[in-house]
């Protein structure tokens, strides 16, 4: 499974990174973004959270049941719609959104945009409880690139944008045992985007980092 920008251990048995799998419910429904230049709260904000709802996040050991995050399960949140997680390592904030609500800012667009409008550069990408998938990329208010389904590499070359073609390259092509010939890399749109922010991580990671949750919708 030839993905040069992921350690042993950072990736599951999908080829999705692995910290993003251990903060979801077990199917999971999110949207991820990453932001270079925003702190956590600053994120946050920008995808639609209450300053007065923010709160520092310590996560559980594990989740209480197949179909609650760990964030929602450490903030006790169970109404609402989604709950957003942040946290920031080197230059870039990461915002985990449970339940897929901020896929799409209000006008229809991916947030990639507005996050960079403010941080410079950012990228959003979403799976669905159906496998469907998106990637967003975004430079100082300017959507750059954006497909929704599994970016291929070889097909979408000429698309790809000089800043993202490093991070298509660490992500690589996962080849997961018994995958057949022609099945789409499910996990790629995800490892693309922690690929450009350097988050090859595990949950162990995000534990020793300050963290931030807040409830939308």
């Amino acid at each position: 499974m030839p993905t040069p920008g992921f350690a042993p251990g950072t990736l599951d048995e999908d080829g999705t990174p692995v910290w993003i799998t251990d903060l979801s419910p077990e199917d999971p429904n999110h949207t991820v973004h990453v932001v270079r230049g925003l702190s956590p709260t600053e994120a946050l904000m920008a995808l639609g959270a209450k300053p007065g709802l923010i709160v520092p996040c310590e996560l559980p050991a594990e989740r209480p049941d197949e179909w609650t995050s760990l964030a929602r399960a450490a903030t006790g949140a169970h109404d609402s719609g989604a709950v957003l997680l942040a946290g920031r390592i080197g230059e870039w904030t990461f915002v985990h959104d449970d339940s897929g609500l901020t896929c799409y800012d209000e006008d229809g667009e991916p947030p990639a945009a507005v996050l960079s409008a403010a941080g410079g550069t950012a990228a959003s990408s979403t799976f669905t409880v159906n496998a469907d998938t998106s990637l967003a990329y975004a430079v100082d208010g300017e959507l750059r690139f954006f497909v929704t389904e599994e970016l291929d590499p070889v097909q979408d070359t000429e698309s790809i944008p000089a800043g993202l073609r490093a991070a298509v390259e660490a992500a690589g092509v996962f080849e997961e045992d018994g995958l057949d010939e022609g099945e789409p890399d499910g996990g790629i749109n995800l490892r693309v985007l922690c690929a450009l922010a350097g988050l090859d991580r595990t949950l162990e990671d995000l534990r020793r980092i300050p963290l931030w949750a807040a409830p939308l919708g």
